[in-house]
C-alpha cells in the first residue's frame, strides 16, 4: 500500500487556548510534514471566550492543512473531543487526539503511527507521573484509578490519557456512541480491539491555565464511575443490610439490658447522633440511586453531545 495516500487527522479540543494555538499548530508541521502521510489538524473550538477562534479562522486561511470546527457553547473536553472525531471520521485512516496546550508532546506522533503501521487499532498513552504536582494532586489521581479498577468490570491503567491513536475502524464504531456523559477513556478501553501504549513525559503547559479545577476532577471521576459500573448501587445495598442488621443486633442487647437492669432512657446526644448517622446514609444511598435515574432521565431526552454553529471542514 503507497503510504503518501493515507489520510491522518489530529483532533485537538481548544476551550479558552489563545496563546497556544500557533506554537502548537509550528509543532505539529514540523512533525508530521516529514511524514509520509496526508494530514489534517482540526481544532474544536469548545466555546471559547478569548481569541481562539479568531485565531484559527486567521491561521486556516492561510494553512490549507489547518482546519476549525465551533461549537454552538462551551459543551465541555468530552464532548468536544468527540465532535472532532465526528467530523473527520469518514476521510481519516487514523485518527489522533491530543490536549492544545503543549502537554502532549507533538514529536510522539511518529512513534504513535509507528505501532498503527505495525497492527495496532488503538495506540493509547500513559502520562509519567509529574513530579511537580502536588502530593494532594498524586494521592487524588491515584485514588481515582484505584476506585475506578474497583468499582467497574472495564480496568484502568493509572495516567492514561486522551493522547491516542485510532484506527478508522475503532473511530467508526465510537462515532456511533450516543451515550451522555462521555468518559472517553473508558468507552476506548471498553472497545477492546488490538491496542497498545506508550509512556510520555508530559511537557510544561505553554501558556494559560488548567481547565481542570478540584471541582470539575470530582465531577469527571463521578462521571467516569457511574458510567461504567452499577457496583455503587450494590454498595448501597450492602450499606442498608449492614446497617438493618447493626440496628436489630443493638436493640436485642437493649432489649436483654432492660430485662436484666431496667428500664433506662439517657443519652439524648448519642440517640440525635443515630439519627443524624442513619438519615445521613439513607441521604447517601438515595443520592446513589439518584444520580444512575438522572442519567437515564437525560438520555431518555436523546439530546446531541454537542451542536456545531460552524466549520470550514470539507472532508
Amino acid at each position: 500500500m503507497n503510504l503518501s495516500k493515507k489520510n491522518i487527522a489530529v483532533v485537538i479540543p481548544a476551550y479558552n487556548e489563545s496563546g497556544n494555538i500557533k506554537v502548537m499548530l509550528d509543532a505539529l508541521h514540523q512533525t508530521l510534514s516529514k511524514l509520509p502521510y496526508v494530514y489534517k489538524i482540526v481544532f474544536v473550538d469548545d466555546g471559547s471566550g478569548d481569541a481562539t477562534l479568531e485565531t484559527l479562522k486567521g491561521l486556516s486561511a492561510t494553512d490549507e492543512h489547518l482546519f476549525f470546527v465551533e461549537l454552538s457553547k462551551n459543551f465541555g473536553h468530552q464532548n468536544a473531543l468527540k465532535a472532532g472525531v465526528d467530523t473527520v471520521v469518514n476521510s481519516s485512516d487514523a485518527i489522533i487526539t491530543m490536549d492544545g496546550d503543549m502537554q502532549h508532546p507533538p514529536e510522539m506522533l511518529p512513534e504513535l503511527l509507528a505501532k498503527w503501521e505495525e497492527g495496532y487499532d488503538v495506540v493509547y498513552t500513559r502520562r509519567e507521573e509529574d513530579q511537580n504536582l502536588s502530593t494532594f494532586k498524586k494521592k487524588t489521581s491515584k485514588g481515582f484509578y484505584n476506585l475506578m479498577n474497583y468499582l467497574s468490570e472495564v480496568k484502568f491503567e493509572p495516567g492514561t490519557a486522551d493522547f491516542r491513536l485510532m484506527d478508522q475502524k475503532v473511530a467508526l464504531v465510537f462515532s456511533d456512541f450516543k451515550e451522555n456523559d462521555l468518559f472517553i477513556r473508558g468507552l476506548v478501553n471498553w472497545l477492546g480491539f488490538k491496542q497498545y501504549g506508550i509512556d510520555f513525559k508530559p511537557a510544561p503547559r505553554f501558556a494559560g491555565n488548567s481547565k481542570y479545577t478540584v471541582k470539575k476532577m470530582f465531577r469527571f471521576a463521578l462521571q467516569g464511575i457511574t458510567s461504567f459500573s452499577t457496583r455503587p448501587l450494590h454498595i448501597a445495598v450492602f450499606l442498608g443490610v449492614i446497617t438493618s442488621f447493626t440496628s436489630f443486633v443493638l436493640y436485642m442487647g437493649y432489649i436483654v439490658y432492660s430485662m436484666y437492669y431496667g428500664h433506662v432512657i439517657s443519652g439524648w446526644a448519642s440517640l440525635i447522633s443515630t439519627v443524624v448517622f442513619f438519615g445521613g446514609l439513607n441521604l447517601i444511598v438515595l443520592g446513589i440511586i439518584g444520580i444512575y435515574v438522572g442519567k437515564l432521565f437525560m438520555q431518555s431526552k436523546n439530546r446531541p453531545n454537542y451542536l456545531i454553529r460552524e466549520t470550514n471542514y470539507k472532508g
